[in-house]
């Protein structure tokens, strides 16, 4: 019984290295794709990504909320393995979730904190973002509008805005049937739209 415990103690401290390890191996991004609930389900979708937090990001004031945000972006942290999902498929997956040629915002969401973007933290997440962005241009044949931004301070939004779409499903899809945002991307993607 004794060396059964002992086994049962070292396989959890085994486990437990090797969880350590695989969260150390992972990484972060931000970007503002509109409704923060849209782009928090749309980036936990890619395979990859294990977790997306709902938020604020891009202005100067401190401590926003949803009333007062204002010079911010709704954005989402998205935490990723790069060993299952690069940076560039990451902002790929992000662009192929938005209308990037929308300078006003989002879909059915207007104004200047629906405003797309990618937040970058290096001169090589810059030139992958960079890279990313041209080629979607290419393949829409339209510039696009989704800024390159250097990240900074990034806030989490209320309780209440995170998993929106997993605590309240029937709301968000009428939220997201209302706005037409499948339509909307299928009309810029066609049938590469996710």
């Amino acid at each position: 019984m004794k060396l059964l415990r002992a086994g049962a103690v070292a396989a959890i401290a085994t486990l437990s290295l090797a969880q350590v390890s695989e969260a150390a191996s992972l990484k972060t991004a931000v970007f503002a794709g509109g409704c923060f609930w849209s782009t928090e389900k749309a980036m936990e979708s890619l395979p990859g990504v294990t977790s997306a937090v709902s938020g604020y990001a891009g202005g100067a004031l401190q401590n926003p909320t949803y009333e007062n945000h204002r010079g911010h972006l709704e954005a989402v942290k998205v935490t990723y393995d790069p060993a299952k999902i690069s940076y560039a498929k990451l902002v790929d997956g992000f662009f192929h979730h938005i209308d990037p040629t929308d300078a006003g915002g989002q879909i059915c969401d207007r104004g200047p904190s629906y405003t797309t973007a990618v937040f970058v933290a290096d001169g090589a997440e810059t030139a992958t973002a960079q890279a990313v962005k041209a080629q979607v241009a290419k393949t829409l044949g339209k510039p696009v509008a989704t800024r390159i931004l250097t990240g900074g301070k990034f806030w989490p939004a209320e309780a209440y805005h995170q998993d929106y779409a997993k605590r309240n499903p029937a709301n968000y899809e009428a939220y997201r049937i209302g706005c037409g945002r499948d339509r909307a991307l299928k009309a810029v993607w066609g049938s590469a739209s996710r």
